[in-house]
């Protein structure tokens, strides 16, 4: 045994523990506003009780894990506790990456735990419904600032002729919407278009109407409880979906669907995670946290669906393509990417 490599490796657990450890503690900074309110400006623990009326020994503790974790600034010789410029972006800007929300997901999936671990042995499905709330509204709140950032200003123009349809007015379905930020974000880009969202979570669905509702668009987006496969109307000019193809259970049902309700000329944006077909090449990082959150959320959906499939976030382009080609779609093509998601526009 090389008792190097032992060391190495126990190094790579302790970072590992750590920052699971971490996970609780960034999620009560993001539920209490802590990292808005230390954004304020630098602070004791003592100054920083004051400011948001929490306990002060929780606080410290608290502050002084952020800090250890490279979350928080601190400066030894005033004793205060601040956030830089950058930290202030990624935690306390709801449309900044919105870091915490991610930690949220996680923590919400995790509860999860004893099913998955049963579904291993059994085979069974734990569909998305059955999770803890916090994975619904984590997984808004986490992945709308990257819809905000590329929706508008990159995917809908690097579709061919797309975005001139959704200019003069366009019919949309957003399938799979979950809470309905995607939906909304293109009814308040394109005020001659109309959304129709769908989703088969029920709950998801009553905070998609709210959503809109408050955003003054209820007149132009409305939401349906309907499964990918089931989804109401025909002579859509763009169908989309975003990261939810690859949780069904049936995307070959769905994708067919697809094909039935666009208008003759209509287009199909899917965007799902970013992976290779080379299993080894999905070793990193990003591949790491997407076969996790897969092992709890992605597969498991699909395993509790009735279509055969269970593809996982890190299916690939090949699996991708043979479903929409099996569906009877004649035209694939990889229209943009980012570093956590593949654009594909694809057309009758």
């Amino acid at each position: 045994m090389d008792h190097e490599k032992v060391n190495e490796f126990l190094g790579r657990f302790v970072s590992d523990l750590a920052a699971t450890d971490a996970a609780g503690s960034v999620v009560i900074g993001q539920r209490l506003g802590l990292y808005r309110a230390l954004a304020e400006g630098p602070a004791t623990p003592e100054q920083f009780a004051e400011r948001t009326g929490c306990h002060l020994r929780y606080l410290t503790e608290w502050l002084r894990g952020q800090a250890a974790g490279g979350y928080v600034s601190y400066e030894p010789e005033t004793g205060q506790f601040s956030l830089t410029e950058e930290q202030a972006f990624c935690l306390a800007d709801p449309n900044g990456p919105n870091v915490p929300t991610a930690f949220l997901i996680s923590l919400g999936m995790l509860r999860a735990e004893p099913r998955i671990t049963e579904a291993f042995r059994t085979g069974a499905g734990v569909g998305w419904h059955e999770h803890d709330e916090d994975v619904f509204v984590g997984c808004d709140a986490f992945y709308r600032p990257g819809y905000v950032a590329e929706l508008i200003p990159s995917w809908i123009p690097a579709l061919d002729g797309v975005e001139a349809k959704l200019t003069a007015g366009a019919l949309v379905a957003d399938v799979g919407c979950g809470l309905g930020s995607s939906s909304v974000l293109l009814a308040e880009a394109y005020p001659r278009t109309t959304v129709v969202g769908s989703d088969y979570h029920a709950d998801s669905i009553a905070l998609a109407r709210k959503g809109a509702a408050e955003a003054g668009l209820a007149d132009r987006v409305s939401f349906e409880v309907a499964t990918a496969q089931t989804f109401t109307g025909t002579g859509y000019d763009l169908v989309t979906m975003f990261d939810c193809l690859h949780d069904m259970g049936d995307p070959l049902g769905a994708a067919r669907r697809v094909r039935e309700a666009l208008a003759q000329d209509g287009t199909w944006l899917l965007v799902e995670p970013f992976a290779s077909d080379r299993v080894e090449e999905n070793f990193n990082p990003v591949g790491r946290l997407f076969y996790s959150a897969s092992t709890f959320l992605c597969v498991p959906n699909g395993l509790s669906q009735p279509g055969g499939y269970a593809l996982g976030a890190q299916a690939g382009e090949a699996a991708i393509r043979e479903v929409i080609t099996e569906a009877g779609f004649t035209r694939f093509r990889r229209s943009a990417q980012t570093s956590f998601n593949v654009v594909y526009e694809i057309r009758p």
